[in-house]
């Protein structure tokens, strides 16, 4: 017997930092369980090579990681999601598309680790900070019991998720 996978997309702005990393990072820890997606209002054509150092010094996968635009997941063609999660403060403001099956959808904020200025050690500890931060709120996601939980009752707690604050190491 195969227990039901759910669909999750990541939204961001430029979808190169911080959808990304959700999508693989909810990919390789929710697997079986969940199949994640990203994308973005507005985006940049290519992955943050930062993004792409973090993850891969952390063991996931990046070889076929792309920036996309979300409108690939408005189409009818595409697979229906059950959560929409924003992970940028910009793209939480903007007007979505529609999302046909009626998504769970909340605003899960992290700090722009692709807007941080300094010297490479500086930035690349703003993507590891943000990649932190992520792993953290996706794993208290997957410590719920999304099969059990109503409708109301499973937005009440990815709202909450979203409100709650996450430190990294």
């Amino acid at each position: 017997m195969s227990a039901r996978v759910f669909n999750v997309l990541f939204l961001c702005t430029g979808n190169s930092a911080r959808s990304i990393i959700a999508e693989v990072v909810l990919n390789e820890l929710g697997k079986g369980r969940f199949k994640a997606y990203s994308a973005g209002s507005h985006p940049r054509g290519e992955v943050h090579p930062m993004t792409l150092e973090v993850l891969s010094a952390q063991g996931y996968e990046v070889g076929t990681l792309h920036s996309k635009g979300w409108d690939v997941f408005a189409r009818p063609d595409a697979p229906v999601m059950d959560f929409v999660f924003t992970v940028c403060d910009q793209a939480a403001g903007e007007v979505c598309p529609v999302w046909p099956g009626q998504p769970i959808t909340a605003h899960w904020g992290f700090a722009d680790p692709a807007a941080v200025v300094g010297d490479r050690a500086h930035q690349l500890k703003a993507f590891s900070q943000a990649q932190n931060e992520i792993v953290t709120r996706i794993r208290l996601f997957l410590s719920l019991p999304v099969e059990k939980l109503d409708r109301l009752a499973l937005k009440r707690e990815v709202d909450q998720l979203g409100r709650s604050p996450v430190t990294g190491d």
